[in-house]
């Protein structure tokens, strides 16, 4: 008999040695695991687990694409405001639209296509139709969208809930 530390670094108290050797073959199944088997447990998890499959989708997203395209800032204004900006030269405000739908943050920019008339010796500026979408915390809200010279920018909020905020007594 001898004392066990769990999981969690809990002294756990006097056990034997078949109660170990079960422990160690569970930690075993779970350490044998490596990147490549991420799929595959996943799917062991979501499985086994009720209500889980949105966010570990989110969170785990293997078929989702990232782009570079639009360029983009995330600024920390406060502990509950952020600013996006997104550089978006030569799109009108009427080929852009923004948007939020399931906990997400969608950007769209539809570009006209008056470019087929024009003829370019050098075309370094990207000005293609994209989507970019951000999922956004269950207390974050889109405040604001200005979209002025180029650059739209988005205030994003942290709702506080009233019994976290501060208050002052005296």
């Amino acid at each position: 008999m001898f004392c066990v530390i769990n999981k969690y670094g809990c002294l756990r108290g006097p056990h034997n040695t078949n109660s170990l050797l079960k422990e160690l073959r569970i930690m075993g199944n779970l350490t044998r695991y490596t990147a490549a088997d991420l799929p595959v447990l996943l799917d062991k998890i979501s499985k086994n687990s009720i209500g889980m499959h949105d966010y570990l989708n989110r969170v785990f997203d293997l078929h989702e694409t990232t782009t570079n395209y639009p360029p983009y800032n995330l600024i920390e204004v406060s502990n509950v405001e952020s600013l996006l900006e997104i550089a978006l030269a030569g799109f009108k405000k009427k080929e852009v639209n923004v948007y939020t739908q399931d906990g997400k943050l969608f950007v769209e920019g539809q570009r006209e296509d008056t470019e087929s008339e024009k003829t370019y010796v050098h075309r370094g500026m990207a000005q293609r139709s994209f989507t970019r979408t951000w999922t956004l915390a269950e207390e974050t809200e889109v405040r604001s969208v200005v979209f002025e010279d180029g650059l739209l920018s988005i205030t994003l909020g942290r709702v506080v809930p009233e019994h976290h905020n501060k208050k002052i007594w005296f």
